[in-house]
């Protein structure tokens, strides 16, 4: 028998925005229920955070999630666990999004608490988001549990939380090393170490996505094996320019995408600006450019591309990496990646 794995959807992301409601809708449309249909697959686990916002969601992005997802879903066995951002408060998962929103919809099972399911014969454990409320029980279950696969919305340490951010805090891997194989969501880029999988979410959502594939996971509850669809579709994009011909430069690739243009040579101002028009003219949703000009003594000490093409995150991670502070530099960077995300669900 074969699963489908999803995580981390963030239905209602980024205040609702139309942009990105049609992007993820290529995924859905496109990649993820076609996939089942051709699969076979009839029942769907998904890892938790299916909502964005833990406080609330609009109307219009709600009639979007029932439409786009949750009513072609309603051909399919759903088991959805809670994630941080489903539930409400920060201690415990008893109000959740999920248990709230998803009354109407009999084919959806919603997980606030640790629980065993079965399929194919075969007990699978489930975990939602580990909370002060819920930990003892859960490591309970984890100790005690038959199921040789575990499901969940974890944060453990040793993982990417997104590129270039080792998590060196978070639940210790010691007690899941138990199974065969453990699958999570929580962190959106895809980190492994041969037993515990982040299977990472299904679309682009923030310029730290950028160039990281997206997707979801296909499981066989019989072998055990797994393999990740992947995501086609882009949201964000770097653009080299080097004097580049405007008149030969295909744009027609970067219609409502969000694109960085990255300036590496200009000796024609004309020029350049005559390509900004034709990006701007393709239809681009929005643009940023990044000009730098004296890179002297750069070149011996960072990669210039990578530096270039770091987003905000990025840099901030590496500022507090490269700091000389007494303060602990993970739980800092840990801080900074939740106030960005914040502010970014502001514009």
């Amino acid at each position: 028998m074969k699963v489908a794995i999803l995580t981390d959807t963030h239905w209602g992301a980024r205040r609702g925005s139309k942009l990105f409601q049609d992007y993820f809708e290529l995924f859905y449309k496109n990649v993820f229920f076609p996939t089942l249909k051709k699969e076979g697959i009839t029942t769907v686990i998904h890892m938790g955070d299916a909502f964005d916002s833990r406080k609330s969601i609009d109307y219009q992005s709600l009639e979007w999630t029932k439409k786009v997802v949750l009513d072609p879903l309603s051909k399919y066995k759903v088991h959805l666990i809670t994630g941080n951002h489903d539930s409400y408060y920060k201690n415990t998962n008893s109000v959740n999004s999920p248990a709230l929103l998803l009354t109407g919809y009999k084919n959806v099972k919603v997980y606030d608490q640790c629980d065993e399911i079965e399929l194919s014969g075969k007990t699978f454990l489930l975990l939602p988001w580990i909370n002060c409320e819920n930990y003892d029980k859960t490591i309970s279950l984890i100790k005690s549990t038959k199921a040789e696969v575990a499901m969940g919305h974890l944060e453990l340490n040793g993982f990417y939380a997104h590129k270039g951010h080792l998590m060196e805090e978070g639940i210790d891997i010691e007690p899941f090393k138990k199974f065969k194989k453990v699958f999570s969501g929580h962190y959106h880029t895809r980190s492994d170490n041969g037993k515990i999988f982040y299977v990472g979410n299904p679309y682009e959502m923030f310029w730290n996505d950028v160039n990281d594939v997206r997707g979801f996971t296909i499981f066989d509850t019989e072998t055990y094996e797994h393999e990740h669809i992947q995501n086609p579709y882009k949201m964000f994009s770097s653009i080299y320019y080097e004097d580049t011909n405007y008149k030969l430069f295909n744009t027609s690739e970067y219609q409502n995408k969000i694109v960085k243009v990255i300036v590496r040579k200009k000796t024609d101002s004309k020029n350049f600006e005559k390509f900004i028009d034709k990006l701007y003219t393709s239809g681009v949703a929005d643009m940023k450019i990044v000009e730098n000009h004296d890179f002297t003594g750069w070149y011996d000490k960072v990669d210039l591309e990578a530096y270039e093409s770091e987003d905000t995150l990025s840099i901030l991670n590496r500022h507090v990496e490269e700091s000389d502070t007494t303060l602990d530099k993970s739980k800092l960077q840990s801080m900074i990646s939740s106030i960005y995300q914040e502010a970014c669900e502001l514009v």
